[in-house]
Parts: structure tokens; C-alpha cells; sequence
């Protein structure tokens, strides 16, 4: 845990609205701290269920834009975030990340444009814009990532194909492993799937921690393929 960048999370709910929509999350209206014991952690759950509205505000705590990108990242489209960062305290580690990312699937329009605003003669535009959706997703992914980062990403999967998300697998255990710490909420079978990553549910009410076999993600999928004919047959009423 020592060699985390984030070691826990708190949440001092004085300082929260008693009238609060936070207040009504079932999952994080309970919850005072919450321990990081891994580099790679997870959060899932159902939409609806707290676990990206965590991972902004966490992300925000730390210094990142609320819509994304690095710590360098200073723009507003649309202000949508939480005031629950305003309630947050970080318990970090003894080292400094090297470098960091906050990626969100929602804005990544407005950070690739954004990318291109602040390109320079030195830090020339990576032309995002210029690729499909999943090949720019994933290259903005893999051309932040590196050794001793601290990362955020909130549903990285949602513009890859599953070929695409194994690649990106590949890429975060490999950051992991050189000293990076990730914070991911995530539908994803695939990812969830990361040897050694910790996985949080916001499921039942609370935040706590399950194995992979035991998340929706995992079940559902399983589920749909080994029945597919049964499942589409009650869907679809036929």
C-alpha cells in the first residue's frame, strides 16, 4: 500500500447538502473511507449505482480537469461534476506521480479538440480527430500512459472493440507493473478480467469487494452466450 499514489479515500459528509442527490446514492451515502490496496483498481456496478460520480470527484480532488485529460488541462464545456469532491480527502503515498490522466468517454470529443488547442511547435497536435472513434480513444489512451502515472478512467471500453480492449488490458498491466497506479470503473468483461486488480462493487448497497466471477459484467455475459436462443426468445417475445 505504501507505494500507492493513493492510498485511501474519505468522505466528510458535513460537508454534503442535507437536500444532496448524493445523499440518495444507495452504494456511497454510507460510506466514510474507502482503502486502495492494489495498483489496478476497479469499480463496477449498474448504471446509476455511484461508481464514476466516485471516480470524478476523486480524480477532480486530485488536481485533474473534470472533463478530462492531464492536470494541465484547464477548459469548461458544460459544468457537470459533483460538488462531492469539495467533500473528498486524499490519503496519498510517499511518491510523487510522474505523470497522470484523467479519461473520460463521455468528453472525449472535448478533449480532443481541446488537444488541439494547446499543441504547440514542441508538442506538435497528435490529430485525434483525424481517426475513428476507437483508434483515437485507444492511441490517446497509449500515448499517456507510462511508468509511475497515476491514472483515472471512467468506462475506457466504451469506444473499443473487444480486440481493442485487450490491447488496452495489455497496456495498463504493463504501466502497473512499472510502478503506475489505475482507478478504472468499467463495464467490461475483459478488463475486469487484469490479473491481481482489485474490484469494487457498488452493488447491494455498499462498496464492497467481489471476484470477477461474481460481477454483473461477468455473469451477464456468460449468461447471454451460453443462452443466447432462450434470452432472445423471451426478449423479444417470440
Amino acid at each position: 500500500m505504501k507505494e500507492l499514489f493513493i492510498r485511501s479515500v474519505s468522505i466528510d459528509w458535513d460537508r454534503i447538502e442535507e437536500d444532496s442527490y448524493l445523499r440518495r446514492i444507495e452504494a456511497i451515502r454510507d460510506l466514510n473511507e474507502l482503502e486502495f490496496e492494489e495498483p489496478v483498481t476497479f469499480f463496477v456496478g449498474e448504471n446509476g449505482s455511484g461508481k464514476s460520480t466516485l471516480l470524478e470527484a476523486m480524480a477532480v480532488a486530485y488536481g485533474f480537469n473534470p472533463e478530462g485529460g492531464t492536470r494541465n488541462y484547464r477548459f469548461s464545456t458544460y459544468d457537470s461534476h459533483s460538488s462531492l469532491c469539495n467533500a473528498l480527502r486524499l490519503s496519498k503515498g510517499y511518491r510523487q506521480a510522474k505523470n497522470g490522466y484523467f479519461l473520460r468517454a463521455e468528453s472525449f470529443y472535448n478533449v480532443a479538440t481541446k488537444e488541439i488547442d494547446y499543441a504547440d511547435v514542441d508538442h506538435p497536435s497528435r490529430g485525434y480527430h483525424e481517426k475513428s472513434h476507437g483508434e483515437s480513444f485507444l492511441a490517446l489512451a497509449q500515448n499517456y500512459l507510462g511508468p509511475g502515472g497515476l491514472y483515472f478512467f471512467d468506462e475506457p471500453e466504451a469506444a473499443l472493440s473487444p480486440y481493442r480492449q485487450m490491447t488496452l488490458l495489455a497496456e495498463i498491466d504493463r504501466c502497473a507493473k512499472q510502478g503506475s497506479q489505475f482507478i478504472i470503473a468499467t463495464h467490461s468483461p475483459v478488463l475486469l478480467a487484469l490479473p491481481g486488480a482489485r474490484i469494487l462493487t457498488f452493488g447491494e448497497g455498499t462498496v464492497h469487494a467481489c471476484a470477477y466471477e461474481e460481477t454483473d459484467s461477468y455473469q451477464v455475459t456468460e449468461m447471454f452466450i451460453h443462452n443466447r436462443a432462450q434470452i432472445l426468445r423471451r426478449l423479444l417475445g417470440e
